[in-house]
């Protein structure tokens, strides 16, 4: 990595362009590797976890929901924003898995951090398996409406593979978890 050197922008200055509920868009001022100016346009995102719910029928749980910015209904594995600036991603993985889809789990595994959009966004998804699972009752915040799909692991990535699992986080997650249990 030290050879890279030659490939690393410095940030001259910063502005604010946009500052919403969840994203804050930036344009940043970056001197080039050459030495040329440039600008780089951003979204700072307060980051999220994830989690993919393994039943001991090595069946997952997945939620179905409508996801506006693509105008499709999606199928994912259950998910949310770090809420509070320092929380713990194990913390917020277990309460979306709670709220999404009813379900608490005794074991959590952590799977990776995905930098889910590195050309635009400093967003990292923090991505656990949970086993043990426990039904309970689904509590999703007042503008999520969501459908609790379940679906054997072996189907989820033929989905995968076909294209109707398209959500990156669940993408990764689903061939993660095929992969460690092929192990």
């Amino acid at each position: 990595m030290d050879g890279d050197l030659d490939l690393i922008e410095t940030k001259i200055s910063s502005e604010n362009i946009y500052d919403g509920t969840l994203l804050h868009v930036k344009k940043d001022k970056v001197e080039l590797p050459n030495g040329d100016i440039s600008y780089r346009e951003w979204i700072k995102h307060p980051g999220a976890s994830a989690v993919i719910p393994v039943t001991d029928n090595n069946e997952i749980i997945l939620v179905r929901q409508y996801r506006y910015p693509i105008q499709a209904l999606t199928i994912e594995i259950p998910a949310g924003k770090l809420d509070v600036a320092g929380e713990d991603p194990l913390e917020c993985a277990k309460r979306e898995l709670e709220e999404e889809t009813g379900y608490s789990a005794q074991e959590y595994q952590f799977l990776t951090k995905l930098a889910t959009t590195v050309g635009f966004s400093d967003e990292f998804i923090y991505i656990y398996a949970a086993r043990g699972l426990k039904a309970g009752q689904q509590h999703t915040d007042e503008d999520e409406f969501i459908n609790v799909v379940t679906v054997p692991l072996a189907k989820a990535v033929e989905m995968v593979h076909s294209g109707e699992i398209l959500d990156g986080k669940s993408v990764v997650a689903i061939l993660m978890l095929q992969n460690m249990l092929a192990k």
